[in-house]
């Protein structure tokens, strides 16, 4: 089996023992081509039943003609039905109906007073895992380092490193102390080439930090 790292433009990264590859597990960067999405090198989602679509299967709302964008960091981790409810799934609520009048005629849409604005980016961090079932809502902003609780509904702004869980999600509490938060921040360890994180495998994963930052 060749022990070469894959590189971050492969299809199917998941080699198996016959020689084959892991047809429900993909990094996205090379399988997502978008005007609206923005991925980082490495980040992977996985699904029991691989789409044609990666795009649509993860965002459904996210259209070519958006305004906003999806943006996620690297090295993240994304498993089996996750959603990311964009922008332009939401419906104006601020008057005394939410029905989108302007999508089934009667006029030209743009500018109807039913159409809402613009709606915020959704932004994802570096090594974030998205545990099974996650959905992500508009305008989340969820840091670097985070564990999203399989079922966990999302928005608004989550801390680099804390555990959230529920619906809708709430911080569990913190992975690290906030010196060690710091530091790892401050490290920005995706950043670095793969042959110097390989060689840190063991600090990564072990959560030392000392050795880390000697590496």
């Amino acid at each position: 089996m060749d022990d070469l790292y894959p590189s971050p433009d492969t299809v199917h990264p998941v080699p198996l023992p016959d020689g084959s590859v892991h047809a429900g597990t993909v990094f996205l960067k090379p399988v997502i081509d978008h005007p609206r999405w923005d991925i980082g090198a490495y980040s992977y989602a996985s699904a029991h039943h691989p789409p044609s679509d990666w795009a649509f299967h993860l965002a459904p709302y996210l259209y070519d003609f958006s305004p906003e964008r999806l943006i996620i960091g690297k090295f993240c981790q994304i498993a089996d039905g996750v959603q990311f409810i964009t922008a332009s799934a939401n419906h104006r609520y601020d008057g005394f109906t939410s029905f989108p009048f302007a999508i089934f005629g009667g006029g030209p849409a743009a500018g109807r007073p039913s159409m809402p604005g613009p709606g915020p980016d959704t932004v994802i961090g570096h090594d974030v895992w998205l545990g099974q079932g996650v959905r992500v809502l508009p305008g989340a902003r969820i840091g670097s380092g985070c564990i999203i609780g399989s079922g966990a509904v999302v928005s608004g702004e989550i801390p680099p490193y804390a555990i959230v869980a529920g619906n809708p999600a709430q911080v569990i509490r913190m992975r690290f102390s906030e010196d060690v938060i710091a530091s790892l921040l401050e490290l920005c360890w995706w950043d670095w080439p793969i042959e110097r994180i390989l060689q840190n495998e063991d600090a990564l994963c072990t959560g030392d930090l000392r050795l880390l930052k000697a590496g």
